[in-house]
């Protein structure tokens, strides 16, 4: 029987990177398993958009999809924007919609990797603060889910982890550099930023970091964000129970 189509989908942007890094990492996802049927959607600013990726699944016959919300929290987006958007599928599709990415262990080590690109080692974990800046949310549950993982984070050795927030939420990144300047044990500060791909939101961390004396890279198309597509995938394909079930 052949597996469920997996459909990630990402915000979009006006900004050409974001679109660009998106197909990317799916790319590299698509390349974990050979022969998974992989496509990617978009919800505003960037083609394909998700019903004409839809309608196109449904004309090729595929009947199972997984659709993965390529999102690191459950805010507004996950839980009312791509619903909506799903019950709107060709009726001959049987739509699960899987878990956004975050949190997870893979996450905290796709920062790591981006914090030793940019020049940090192990060694300097135990007198490093790290700003974990995300883009922001109104959502509670996003903000707390932020807060917990700028705590693991936090549990694999650096100094001290700070969240940090590009829009809706504070501190802002410039605030949170400061505030790790005046704690002990700190020698030096970098920013970690907690975003998918880039566009005008990293843009704004990357000039709050400017006090900083490390700016990571976004997530990007990471090895670790890309099996972790991968596995969002399976988990709602052995767990359709536990999935919201669209069509």
């Amino acid at each position: 029987m052949n597996r469920p189509v997996l459909l990630v989908i990402a915000h979009g942007s006006r900004d050409p990177r974001h679109a660009a890094t998106v197909q990317a990492l799916v790319r590299r996802a698509a390349a974990l398993r050979p022969g998974l049927r992989v496509e990617t959607a978009f919800l505003d600013f960037n083609l394909p958009s998700v019903p004409g990726v839809l309608d196109r699944l449904a004309a090729d016959g595929v009947r199972d999809v997984v659709a993965l919300p390529l999102l690191l929290t459950r805010a507004f987006h996950a839980k009312a924007d791509i619903p909506a958007v799903l019950r709107q599928a060709p009726p001959s599709l049987s739509i699960r919609q899987a878990e956004v990415l975050g949190p997870s262990p893979l996450l905290i080590a796709a920062v790591e990797r981006r914090l030793y690109e940019a020049g940090l080692t192990p060694a300097d974990k135990p007198t490093t603060g790290v700003v974990l800046a995300s883009a922001g949310s109104t959502d509670p549950e996003a903000i707390a889910v932020i807060a917990e993982t700028a705590r693991e984070l936090r549990r694999t050795g650096w100094c001290s982890v700070r969240p940090a927030f590009a829009s809706a939420s504070l501190p802002r990144t410039d605030e949170a550099v400061r505030a790790l300047r005046t704690e002990p044990g700190v020698r030096r500060v970098a920013v970690a930023p907690y975003v998918i791909a880039p566009g005008r939101l990293p843009d704004r961390i990357a000039t709050g970091a400017a006090e900083a004396e490390f700016l990571a890279e976004v997530l990007g198309p990471s090895p670790e964000l890309a099996a972790l597509l991968v596995e969002r995938h399976e988990s709602a394909v052995r767990a359709p129970e536990r999935v919201a079930l669209v069509g």
